[in-house]
């Protein structure tokens, strides 16, 4: 993170600024302070959409599903610009266009989260931790391996995104499969919500998101006939409370869904806690004298998810006009609420860019959202970091950053604060 001072845009007139900018998408911190302070429900001219940056406004907008709408503000955040041929590349080469049903309003949202919750109890993810955190270690391994010579490694390729891809893929029950193209699918996903996209892009990325349906299609084909005691099964064969079956279009779209966002999220938060370790060796420290603490461990995960959060924002859009955090709003106001500015605004939390694990309202974070579409998988995803920190603490005293941080990359998107490369030495304990 860039402080105030140091900051390359810093001094700017805001009205100047947008998160269409690469330099503002790396280095976010002084453009969301100063919208909270001078404008926190700014309208952002070059991405069109409105930015909520404020804590309290966001947690409000959150608890009015009726009038800020998830399923509008996603529709029109997809493929923006050229919805309708990315609709029609679906339809002839994808199986299909499925609208994302997890991303919808009250009462349909209620049906579909419902079935969503059951896969998802602190007793069936407890359940998983033994099998998680083996796979997890087996990643670790892999990676101190290739560390053990001094050789460069990339945290986010060779660590963060092949332990979770592994871990979805295992809940799925999908035995064989392609990491690099998994991971290529989840960037295709998340460049079609992230507004950032040229047309040569959205048909790059539409037919990789084919390929995915196409892939999940007949995965669903494989359950139908041999069920087995996985997520995907789990779907295909899900009834709901009165006794109807998911439609084909629903299944193929959560399914869709949790082997997207069951990895690129958590794997974001996975560079993310490298990239902080590498750059706080007395966390490192601190993390690893204590890991066996399953209290500390808890603090620090929730602390990174504030600190850090992966998902910096997500779209919604006015159902009436109305007003929030002092700005009034026609209908129809295409909006995306910023979640990592909500978990950096300092009437919330103090000295919010400090990394302390002693904070007190460490669980306010905004990380998985707030209300009825609060993020499905988050117990999951806590378990998985909270794994990934101690399987990687245990092996690796030190993490060495190869480059300055203001010359990191990140993925090109609004969506998410998602670093592409962090090449890391790792110096292994002995």
């Amino acid at each position: 993170m860039t402080d105030a001072a140091t900051c390359p845009y810093s001094g700017k007139p805001l009205n100047e600024l947008t998160l269409t900018d690469p330099l503002i998408q790396a280095q976010p911190t002084e453009f969301y302070a100063r919208m909270r302070a001078e404008d926190p429900v700014h309208f952002d001219e070059k991405l069109g959409m409105w930015l909520v940056t404020r804590y309290d406004d966001i947690v409000e907008l959150l608890r009015d599903p009726e009038t800020f709408s998830d399923k509008h503000g996603y529709e029109k955040q997809y493929a923006s610009g050229y919805f309708e041929e990315f609709k029609q590349i679906l339809e002839t080469e994808g199986g299909g266009f499925f609208s994302d049903a997890i991303k919808s309003d009250p009462p349909y949202h209620t049906r579909i989260r419902k079935l969503l919750d059951k896969a998802f109890t602190a007793h069936r993810v407890k359940s998983l931790e033994p099998g998680i955190t083996k796979v997890i270690s087996n990643a670790a391994d892999k990676l101190m391996e290739k560390a053990a010579n001094g050789e460069v490694v990339d945290g986010v390729r060779e660590y963060a995104i092949p332990l979770t891809i592994a871990v979805i893929c295992e809940q799925m029950g999908i035995e064989q499969y392609n990491g690099e193209k998994i991971s290529r699918w989840s960037e295709a996903i998340t460049a079609q919500i992230g507004r950032m996209q040229d047309h040569d892009q959205m048909v790059a990325n539409a037919k990789e998101i084919c390929d995915l349906q196409n892939f999940i299609i007949a995965q669903m084909k494989d359950r139908e006939a041999n069920p087995k005691e996985d997520m995907i099964s789990d779907l295909v064969h899900a009834t709901t409370e009165d006794g109807e079956k998911l439609t084909f279009a629903e299944a193929v779209s959560l399914i869709r869904a949790l082997i997207i966002a069951g990895n690129d999220t958590t794997a974001t938060a996975i560079g993310n806690l490298m990239f902080i370790l590498a750059s706080k060796p007395d966390l490192a420290d601190e993390l690893y004298n204590n890991m066996d603490d399953r209290r500390y461990m808890n603090r620090f995960v929730e602390e990174l998810l504030r600190y850090a959060p992966p998902v910096r924002g997500l779209a919604k859009m006015t159902t009436r006009e109305c007003e929030l955090g002092g700005q009034k709003l026609p209908k129809g106001a295409h909006m995306l609420v910023m979640y990592a500015s909500g978990n950096d605004d300092d009437s919330k939390f103090e000295c919010p860019r400090e990394f302390s694990t002693e904070r007190p309202n460490h669980g306010s974070h905004l990380a998985f959202g707030v209300g009825i579409h609060r993020c499905v998988g988050a117990s999951l995803a806590r378990m998985e970091i909270n794994v990934a920190a101690k399987e990687l603490i245990k092996r690796a005293k030190r993490l060495h950053l190869q480059v300055a941080p203001e010359d990191l990359t990140y993925q090109p998107t609004v969506a998410t604060h998602t670093i592409a490369k962090l090449p890391l030495t790792l110096e292994p304990r002995s």
